[in-house]
C-alpha cells in the first residue's frame, strides 16, 4: 500500500466495491457535526461564565417585568393561530420533498410520479380533514 493514501482513501475504495463508497462522505460529515455539537455542549459549561445573579435568572420579555396573564388582548392566544403555524410548517415540509423531485423528475421515471402523487394525496387527505374540521375558520 502506498504510503501516500490516506485512510479515507481507502475507505472509499473498500466502500466502493459493496456500493456503499458514495455514502463515505456523508457518514463522515454526520459524524463531524456529531462531535461538533458534542464538543460545544461539553465545552460551553467548563469555559462559560459561572457568575449568577438575580437578573440572570429571571424571565426575560423584553426588558418587561413578566405578568402571569396578558394585559393586552384579552388573554391567551387562539388555538387556531397555532394550528395555522403547524400547517404553515408543514407546507414547508412538503415543499423541501417536492424540490428534489422537481430536479430529478427525469430519473425517477414512473416510480417517481407514483411516489409523488401518493405524497400529494396524503397531504391533500390531511388539508381536506383541518378543513372539514374548521381548523383554517378565523371566527
Amino acid at each position: 500500500m502506498n504510503s501516500s493514501v490516506s485512510a479515507v482513501e481507502v475507505l472509499a475504495q473498500d466502500g466502493a466495491e459493496s456500493g456503499l463508497g458514495v455514502f463515505l462522505p456523508l457518514v463522515l460529515l454526520f459524524g463531524l457535526a456529531l462531535a461538533f455539537g458534542l464538543f460545544s455542549v461539553l465545552l460551553g459549561p467548563l469555559l462559560g461564565p459561572s457568575r449568577y445573579n438575580k437578573a440572570k435568572l429571571s424571565a426575560y420579555e423584553c426588558g418587561i417585568e413578566p405578568s402571569p396573564q396578558p394585559l393586552v388582548g384579552g388573554g391567551r392566544m387562539p388555538v387556531a393561530y397555532y394550528v395555522t403555524a403547524m400547517l404553515f410548517i408543514l407546507f414547508d415540509i412538503e415543499m423541501v420533498f417536492l424540490f428534489p423531485y422537481a430536479v430529478a423528475a427525469d430519473a425517477l421515471g414512473l416510480w417517481g410520479v407514483v411516489a409523488v402523487t401518493l405524497f400529494i394525496a396524503t397531504f391533500f387527505i390531511a388539508d381536506i380533514y383541518v378543513w372539514r374540521r374548521g381548523g383554517l375558520d378565523w371566527n
